[in-house]
């Protein structure tokens, strides 16, 4: 495969036989749409839809000390996570710059596989967080491996995926808690059953091996035929994490932020044993940002109907007060919305005067607080 050929996921050409329409996404050819944006959003929010994300990277880290390594080389308490559970961590710069969020699932009940995680890394960032791992593993008796080539994952979510995964499989999924991850048989498929999601809905993921991923998807597609399941694409993908409010790395998330300037310094732990990569850089920007707050992540809501995109700035009163970092035309709300950073004093939900330079018109914008959406449970 040549450097500028795109990688192409199991279910390429499933994809392609639904008319998906095709873009490049960190390297890979992944379905932006099958029809339209808005029907699949909001078939994810009122019944169910169904994903390919086998662009995402997937790295193993196995051995005796696979806990300590994770422990020094992220910035969340890694040994903490009992098996079968998942964590929303960070890996940091030794400057306390975020070069990824993460899901990290420590797998296995066994004592001989306690010592085995599963760290799930953006695609676009997955080489960058393999190189670090690799490179923060010297001196630890672990391994680290790459097997962004052993797993296809498919994920459905909305509120009738729990049914339609039930009649798949005899997995416990009412003991399958948020953020866990168990092994089991989906439509006679062996998969890691993880319940994590990235749309504000419930939903599953399915780790498999590539070969498996056209039967799964075939199965999945005939199970919720009668829930009104939907392919979805990662346009709607994209709104739907924005309506809840979570960060997308590349927008809400930078190597030019820490965690607590993006408002996640709760991920950072600084009671557990040891050094880290960037703990002491963090420790001074944790102290900064209780000292000098920095500017908070909030929701914006068009008054009108123009759409803001991100390195759009943020005015009050004449002056550049933030900076848009995601905006789009909201489905559930109706209206257009955004994410931005914007300077504390306008950062109250209901601040007045606030609005978006939009092509150098100054746009009004409601100010309230994240997430946008929220779901009933």
């Amino acid at each position: 495969m040549s450097s500028t050929e795109l990688r192409r996921t199991a279910l390429d050409a499933t994809h392609r036989a639904l008319g998906a329409t095709m873009t490049d996404f960190a390297g890979w050819d992944m379905p932006l749409r099958y029809g339209s944006e808005r029907d699949e959003h909001v078939a994810v929010r009122t019944r169910a839809g169904l994903f390919d994300l086998s662009h995402m990277g997937e790295i193993t880290v196995t051995g005796a000390q696979a806990a300590e390594l994770l422990n020094f080389a992220l910035v969340g308490n890694i040994g903490s996570v009992k098996p079968g559970r998942a964590r929303y961590t960070m890996i940091c710069r030794e400057d306390g710059g975020i070069l990824d969020d993460l899901i990290v699932y420590r797998l296995g009940e066994t004592e001989a596989a306690s010592c085995h995680y599963m760290v799930v890394a953006n695609a676009s960032n997955a080489q960058v967080v393999l190189d670090a791992l690799t490179e923060r593993a010297a001196g630890f008796d672990a391994e680290v491996r790459d097997d962004r080539d052993a797993y296809a994952l498919l994920a459905v979510q909305g509120p009738k995926s729990p049914g339609i995964l039930a009649s798949l499989t005899d997995a416990d999924l009412d003991g399958l808690k948020y953020y866990a991850g168990l092994p089991g048989t989906v439509a006679g498929v062996p998969a890691l059953i993880a319940r994590t999601g990235y749309t504000g809905e419930d939903g599953f993921e399915l780790f498999v091996q590539p070969e498996h991923a056209v039967e799964l998807w075939q199965a999945l597609t005939e199970a919720g035929e009668g829930a009104g399941l939907a392919p979805c694409g990662l346009s709607c993908r994209d709104t739907l994490r924005l309506e809840a409010g979570m960060p997308l790395y590349g927008h809400e998330l930078t190597t030019a932020l820490t965690p607590f300037d993006a408002g996640l310094g709760r991920v950072v732990k600084f009671e557990k044993e040891g050094d880290f990569v960037g703990r002491a850089a963090l420790t001074e920007a944790a102290s900064r940002a209780e000292q000098n707050p920095p500017r908070v992540l909030v929701g914006l809501v068009a008054e009108g109907r123009r759409v803001p995109r991100a390195g759009y700035q943020v005015v009050a009163g004449g002056e550049v007060v933030g900076e848009v970092t995601s905006g789009a035309p909201s489905p559930t709300l109706g209206k257009p919305i955004a994410m931005a950073y914007v300077d504390p004093a306008h950062a109250a939900p209901g601040t007045a005067g606030v609005g978006v330079d939009i092509r150098g018109s100054h746009e009004p914008y409601e100010v309230v607080a994240l997430p946008f959406y929220k779901r009933q449970k």
